[in-house]
């Protein structure tokens, strides 16, 4: 209840201090909420940015369209958002904290699983399709461009035809689980590498890792 309260009545108008745009970053992991979802592939931006944030000792608070943590790293402020929205609505989310926190367009990172990658291959771009990802479908219909940085971390594509869904809404497999915590504090470097030396030179350095 007084979690509650606090949230409804205690909370900042914004969450960030840092006035200079430029020193602002939002990284948007897509994922669903809910127990059901939590350990599956179509989670996996949930994922990488709760490794972040175990690694960086950070904590989540639940706040207008999805939990939030601050990272505080050489002189620029990130927020780390999952949004509550569910996958569909993913754009909702980011645009809201987007101009909340006056962030510009090209400090923004998606992170969003894809079936077209290897399991566990890194690709980031600064523009490109949907390919056929509701999140990413969603996030492109509301910002009105495909002109955004997005992480997508590859799932493999071992499901038989009209499976797809269910692929992506499984259970990673026991190998996978046994490659995913290498795989996810190289994520955090990723993140890490994006605020502090830009898109150009963490694709250069990640690009199909």
């Amino acid at each position: 209840m007084i979690h509650l309260l606090k949230f409804l009545f205690g909370r900042k108008e914004q969450l960030l201090e840092e006035k200079d745009s430029m020193k602002k970053f939002l990284i948007v992991g897509l994922g669903n909420i809910g127990s059901e979802y939590e350990n599956t592939r179509h989670n996996i931006g949930f994922k990488v940015l709760n490794a972040l944030a175990e690694k960086e000792d950070l904590t989540f608070e639940t706040v207008r369209l999805g939990d939030t943590c601050i990272y505080k790293i050489k002189g620029r402020s990130v927020i780390c958002l999952k949004p509550s929205t569910y996958m569909n609505l993913s754009g909702k989310a980011l645009k809201f904290w987007m101009d909340k926190e006056k962030i510009p367009l090209e400090n923004i990172l998606v992170i969003t699983d894809d079936i077209n990658l290897t399991f566990g291959i890194f690709r980031l771009k600064t523009k490109g399709s949907d390919g056929g990802h509701n999140g990413l479908k969603d996030i492109q219909n509301v910002l009105q461009t495909t002109k955004y940085n997005r992480f997508r971390f590859g799932v493999g594509s071992d499901f038989g035809k009209g499976r797809q869904v269910e692929y992506v809404l499984g259970k990673w497999s026991e190998e996978e689980n046994k490659q995913l915590e290498k795989r996810l504090l190289e994520s955090a470097e990723l993140i890490r590498s994006f605020v502090l030396s830009g898109v150009s030179n963490t694709m250069n350095k990640f690009n199909g890792s």
